[in-house]
């Protein structure tokens, strides 16, 4: 992983003692809440529903465990006791207090972390394929790019105050597991005929209210082209995005509104001013960088594993991803046990995390935007320890892929902007199912909960989508169905009419006995159903005759 040099020491505490001095100020009342407000979002700390909640960076996804215990530290010194991992790959403390988040500002320093740019109209911290660096069908490690545009990104004086804010993400294998497509910026490494390195370019995606599908910008940019045609991206986006209506500022609708061709020759333009300008210093930064991404040195053991444990077994089946070593597994740990809210940890669970990454995955643990940790260098030799030390921690959930392993926000539990509760949705899906003893059968499923139309659950690129709203004064619960995040990407479609509180989960269980149902295999999954059968068949599930799709 990165390693900070003493520039980016001194510029992450430096940044916490100028944080303390805002803090003092707004404590003292020199400060308004207005004005505050800038100041604390550029330092990711957020007011909610009922307290403050800081978001901490984590950079791609990847982290190691003497940064896992120091989050650990803080969630029991600071907090409540535990953290929520979130659909950015980063981590939220939901109940600091104000005069003490300088303190866990400068723990964070202390081991090479910090809460700069997740908030704010700026570029947010850089995501990636939560399996970078260890899946067997990669073909190049996208963290040192991603580490190459968080570097360029972070404190760009001309891009501090875009239109609103802006995400980055970089994938680096033709399967997407980073939702490059739902971006405002989506990367993926690509080779051109002659064997060159480089990227395909996407622009304009994302979800919320208006949600949108990127298009592809550039089928192939040179490999050290990559800053400064980013810079001609932001800065065409800076300069014609809109700025007097906060929901139609985000690049995807300067996209639709100006068209593909206008917004390419606009960025073509401004990229032949770029390029001059960055003279290879980028390229001399990214060689820098990819010594810090260097494979783990791959231990040879003999893999022995116990002949009869199902419990062992099924978690074998569900939560391993094959790795680049074929005596390695990518191993991710489930943030989802049966009636837990998604994707919670516990200090206890942290501290457990850290020691497994360092006894038996190279100190190396990476958070996923499904809300899961991954161990992604475990010798499979390990594995009958890693899962004993798991399941004694409550961490060997085996259900990764299945229903229960669903994304939710927080919903009405914590934010100011939900209009309706999704975490017990989420819990109350995973215990029906649960008991039913029916998720395995059911197979691979990807259901996504928002509890607003700011999609913060990405329910639009779930297989089933789940949209809580209010309607009438009570919560109603929308349905769609399709959806996609991968490379085949696709926006969910809206079934019919809400369901209430008490309808949504039952109406979940008809939809999936009826998949149950019209599914010509064991090994078709819902996705697939979906596709060949279309929506019909699935909303005569969800609505009986007696209803009535309006």
């Amino acid at each position: 992983m990165y390693n900070y040099t003493d520039f980016d020491k001194d510029f992450v505490v430096t940044r916490a003692a100028q944080f303390r001095d805002q803090v003092q100020r707004r404590i003292d009342g020199a400060l308004t809440e207005e004005e505050f407000k800038p100041l604390r979002l550029m330092n990711g700390l957020y007011l909610l529903l009922h307290a403050y909640m800081l978001r901490v960076a984590i950079p791609y996804g990847t982290l190691n465990s003497r940064q896992m215990l120091a989050l650990a530290d803080i969630a029991d010194r600071w907090d409540k006791g535990y953290a929520h991992f979130s659909t950015r790959q980063n981590v939220q403390f939901h109940w600091p207090k104000l005069q003490d988040v300088p303190d866990i500002l400068e723990a964070l320093a202390a081991v090479d972390m910090h809460a700069i740019q997740t908030s704010g109209a700026c570029i947010r911290s850089v995501t990636s394929d939560h399996f970078a660096g260890a899946a067997a069908d990669e073909l190049a490690d996208p963290r040192p790019t991603a580490e190459l545009v968080r570097q360029w990104s972070t404190d760009h004086p001309e891009f501090a105050f875009l239109p609103r804010k802006f995400k980055v993400a970089v994938t680096g294998s033709a399967h997407d597991r980073a939702v490059t497509k739902f971006h405002d910026i989506g990367l993926r490494l690509v080779q051109n005929v002659a064997g060159a390195p480089g990227y395909e370019v996407s622009v304009g995606g994302g979800l919320g209210r208006t949600p949108m599908i990127g298009k592809v910008l550039r089928d192939f940019l040179h490999r050290a082209d990559l800053l400064p045609y980013l810079e001609a991206i932001l800065q065409v986006y800076n300069q014609i995005g809109r700025r007097d209506n906060k929901y139609k500022a985000r690049i995807k609708i300067t996209l639709h509104e100006h068209g593909l061709a206008d917004i390419r020759q606009r960025v073509e333009e401004s990229f032949a001013l770029q390029r001059a300008r960055f003279d290879g210093a980028d390229q001399a930064k990214l060689t820098r960088i990819e010594a810090d991404f260097t494979p783990p040195v791959y231990k040879t053991a003999s893999i022995e594993w116990p002949a009869q444990d199902p419990a062992f077994n099924a978690f074998t089946e569900t939560n391993l991803h094959p790795h680049k070593n074929p005596d390695y597994a990518i191993v991710t740990v489930s943030l989802k046990a049966h009636g837990a809210t998604p994707g919670d940890a516990s200090s206890a669970q942290m501290r457990v995390l850290a020691d497994i990454a360092k006894r038996w995955s190279h100190d190396d643990l990476r958070i996923s935007h499904e809300q899961n940790i991954i161990l992604p260098h475990v010798h499979r030799g390990d594995l009958p320890e890693v899962y004993k030390a798991l399941r004694h921690a409550g961490l060997a959930t085996a259900n990764i892929g299945l229903i229960s392993d669903l994304i939710a926000c927080p919903g009405m539990d914590y934010c100011d902007l939900a209009t309706a509760r999704s975490t017990n949705v989420a819990q109350g899906i995973a215990q029906r199912f649960d008991a039913l003893n029916q998720e395995h059968n059911i197979g691979p499923l990807k259901l996504k909960i928002s509890g607003c139309i700011n999609a913060c659950g990405h329910h639009h690129v779930g297989h089933i989508g789940i949209l809580g709203l209010e309607k009438g004064g009570v919560e109603s619960y929308q349905i769609t169905l399709g959806g996609d995040g991968t490379q085949n990407a696709a926006i969910g479609q809206p079934t019919g009419k809400g369901f209430s509180a008490d309808e949504i989960i039952p109406a979940i269980e008809r939809l999936i006995l009826a998949y149950l149902s019209l599914r010509q295999s064991a090994d078709e999954a819902f996705i697939a159903t979906f596709h060949r059968l279309g929506a019909a068949p699935f909303k005569a599930a969800l609505y009986p005759a007696k209803d009535s799709i309006k």
